[in-house]
C-alpha cells in the first residue's frame, strides 16, 4: 500500500504526484498543511524528522526526500520507465535532480517567500515569527528564512536562487540544442519531473519569461512538459484559482527587481 503525506502547492510534492500519475499508481493521501505548520506536528516528525513534505510510506516503510521518492517509485514500479537504461545517460539524468537539490529548490523557495510568504509573516507578531524560526530546526534554513523576511528580493539568497535558475536554463538550452524533445536519452524522464514544478513556480510568479527569452528550444520543451497529463492533473489542476491569482499578484510586485538582479548576475558572471 502506498501512502503520500502531501500538500497540493508544495513543489516537492508535485514531483512525486507527477511520478505516481506517470506510473498509473494509486495511493492514499494525507494532507500536511504547510500554511498551518502541520509539518512540525510531533506525529509527522516521527515519519520525517526534518519536517519536509512529501513523505511516501510504502508497506509501512517511510521514504523521504522527493528526488529519492521519485527514484524509488521508478525502481519499484519499472513500467513505464522514467529513466534511461544506459548508465551514463541515467547519471546525466540525475545531474538535473542534483541541480534542483543544490540550487533550484532553494531558488523557488526564496522567490516564493520574498513574493508572498514574507507579506504573511509581516502580519504575525514577533513571537509568532520567532516560533516559526525555532520550528525550522535547521540553522541554514532558519538563516535563509530570516534573511528573506528581513531583506526581501535584496537578500543574497534570492540572488543565488536567480543565478541557479539562469545556470539551469543555460544548461537546458545546450542539452536541447541538437533538436531533442527531452533533456536526456530523448525520453521523458525524472529530469523533466524534477524540473517541472520549479519552472512552473517561476511562471505562476510571472518571473519565467526573461529566462526563456532567446531560448526557443527551452520554450518548446516547456510546452511539451505542460502538455503531459501528469503536469495538467498534478500542477495545473492541482492548484486552486485563488492560489494562482495570489502567486501572480504577489509575483508581479517583485518582477522588475528580480529582472534587475538577473541582469546583475549576467554582468558579473554571464
Amino acid at each position: 500500500m502506498l501512502e503520500l503525506y502531501d500538500f497540493p502547492n508544495s513543489i516537492c510534492a508535485q514531483k512525486v504526484r507527477m511520478t505516481l500519475l506517470e506510473k498509473g499508481l494509486d495511493c492514499k493521501k494525507h494532507d500536511v498543511n504547510l500554511f498551518k505548520s502541520a509539518q512540525y506536528d510531533p506525529e509527522y516528525l516521527k515519519l520525517n524528522p526534518k519536517g519536509y513534505v512529501p513523505t511516501l510510506v510504502h508497506d509501512g516503510k517511510a521514504i523521504r526526500e522527493s528526488n529519492l521518492i521519485c527514484e524509488y517509485l521508478n525502481e519499484m514500479f519499472p513500467d513505464p520507465p522514467l529513466a534511461p537504461s544506459d548508465p551514463a545517460e541515467r547519471a546525466h539524468m540525475r545531474l538535473w535532480g542534483k541541480a534542483v537539490d543544490e540550487g533550484l529548490f532553494e531558488g523557488a523557495a526564496v522567490l516564493s517567500f520574498s513574493a508572498m510568504f514574507r507579506e504573511r509573516m509581516k502580519q504575525q507578531t514577533e513571537e509568532q515569527r520567532q516560533q516559526r524560526y525555532r520550528n525550522v530546526g535547521d540553522p541554514a534554513r532558519r538563516d535563509r528564512y530570516k534573511s528573506t523576511y528581513e531583506e526581501g528580493v535584496e537578500s543574497p539568497y534570492v540572488f543565488r536562487g536567480i543565478a541557479a535558475f539562469e545556470i539551469a536554463f543555460k544548461g537546458m538550452d545546450e542539452a536541447l540544442a541538437g533538436g531533442a524533445d527531452w533533456l536526456v536519452g530523448d525520453m521523458f524522464s525524472l529530469a523533466e519531473i524534477n524540473l517541472a514544478p520549479m519552472v512552473a513556480r517561476l511562471e505562476y510568479l510571472t518571473l519565467l519569461d526573461p529566462f526563456l527569452a532567446g531560448r526557443p528550444a527551452v520554450r518548446a520543451w516547456w510546452r511539451r512538459v505542460q502538455d503531459r497529463p501528469s503536469y495538467r492533473d498534478e500542477i495545473t489542476n492541482g492548484i486552486s484559482p485563488a492560489e494562482v491569482e495570489e502567486m501572480r499578484a504577489f509575483g508581479v510586485k517583485i518582477r522588475d527587481r528580480v529582472g534587475e538582479r538577473r541582469e546583475e548576475y549576467l554582468e558579473a558572471f554571464g
